[in-house]
């Protein structure tokens, strides 16, 4: 039987199978609410055949966002925006989904990517972004304002608030966004954590705020939704930064918070980082924190064929296998790779007819 359309459950959510739509920004929001293009993007994705589709990177603040586009669940008109997207995609497809909850701290007030992604500055319509210490990402960026105690109680605050939000959607599990640089891996990256209270200084210390982030999140929604993290294993500067050693640390005091899985990303903090790119270049990095968890690990990170996926979770290298740029490009790869591997996925009975004739049985309609 393939271990990539075999059930597993997180935390109490049970999946069909073990394929995630990774978070993927689409910088398409309109003053942090969803659009027609969630509908139809996420619409689609629903279709899929993915055991879980988490929701992209959604602001706790409107500071927080990455960019003016980004997706955000911080008041009435946001929730309500993402509410009538979740409404017409449960309509028709009963695919699990989750959401991811961020801030974007100092790499925040970007242009979209494709218009440069630079920072923008305040006088341009771009806001004062905020950080663990004022310390830029860019050389040309302009500086951070470094977190005060009301700011780091604020941004505890939204994320609960987000969260709790995003439950009264019928959101299903909540990621919490520690990785790619963002506001929360800010916090655990001696290179950007440079602050000499508490919150600095010692691992334990730069772990302390993400911890209690966490903690916050996981005490404020029902015991039921899984509550998981998503971080950057490393920031790919040698002999500097966040490492594997200190990811693994950090896992252990999650799982021991009762977080319900770890999602292994990397990068993104530094930009002097050396990603060395290639197929599957970031399972290793699942593997290794895996070894030290029971908690279900997703590994991401140019998974781009189903015998790939199947032979990591084979080898247990990883519980779940998350797709990002793949699955925008090919969002039907879960029924191709369930043709290849024997496995069956649900779709909506409108395309049952679909199937080429070799291959019928692959697909079950959705209930």
């Amino acid at each position: 039987m393939s271990q990539l359309f075999s059930g597993i459950n997180i935390g109490e959510l049970s999946l069909d199978n073990r394929i995630v739509i990774a978070p993927m920004c689409q910088y398409s929001a309109d003053e942090g609410k969803a659009t027609a293009w969630h509908r139809i993007h996420l619409g689609q994705l629903a279709f899929s055949g993915a055991g879980l589709m988490i929701i992209e990177a959604t602001a706790v603040e409107d500071i927080g966002r990455i960019s003016p586009g980004d997706l955000g669940l911080w008041d009435d008109k946001t929730e309500a925006a993402l509410q009538s997207v979740l409404n017409d995609i449960r309509q028709y497809s009963g695919v699990r989904i989750g959401i991811q909850l961020g801030h974007a701290g100092r790499k925040a007030s970007c242009a979209v990517p494709w218009a440069g992604g630079k920072q923008i500055s305040i006088n341009a319509g771009g806001w004062q972004t905020i950080a663990p210490s004022a310390v830029a990402f860019s050389e040309d960026d302009t500086l951070p304002a470094a977190m005060s105690d009301d700011d780091m109680k604020r941004v505890k605050q939204a994320f609960v608030d987000s969260a709790q939000r995003a439950v009264r959607t019928g959101i299903e599990l909540i990621e919490i966004h520690a990785a790619h640089g963002y506001l929360l891996h800010q916090f655990l990256s001696p290179l950007s954590n440079k602050r000499s209270d508490e919150y600095g200084g010692s691992l334990e210390n730069r772990m302390r705020f993400p911890l209690e982030v966490f903690q916050a999140v996981r005490n404020a929604v029902p015991e039921n939704i899984p509550v998981g993290v998503r971080i950057s294993a490393t920031d790919w500067v040698e002999g500097e930064g966040w490492d594997v050693a200190q990811s693994i640390a950090f896992s252990e005091q999650l799982e021991s918070l009762n977080c319900a899985y770890i999602h292994v990303s990397s990068g993104g903090l530094a930009q002097q980082q050396k990603i060395k790119v290639q197929a599957g270049y970031q399972v290793p990095f699942a593997r290794d924190i895996k070894q030290h968890l029971t908690i279900p690990v997703i590994a991401v990170g140019l998974i781009t064929e189903p015998q790939q996926a199947e032979d990591l979770l084979k080898n247990e290298e990883a519980d779940l296998v998350a797709l990002a740029r793949g699955i925008l490009y090919d969002p039907r790869w879960p029924w191709h790779a369930a043709a290849e591997l024997q496995g069956t996925v649900n779709v909506p009975p409108q395309y049952l007819r679909s199937e080429p004739h070799g291959i019928k049985g692959t697909l079950e309609a959705d209930e």
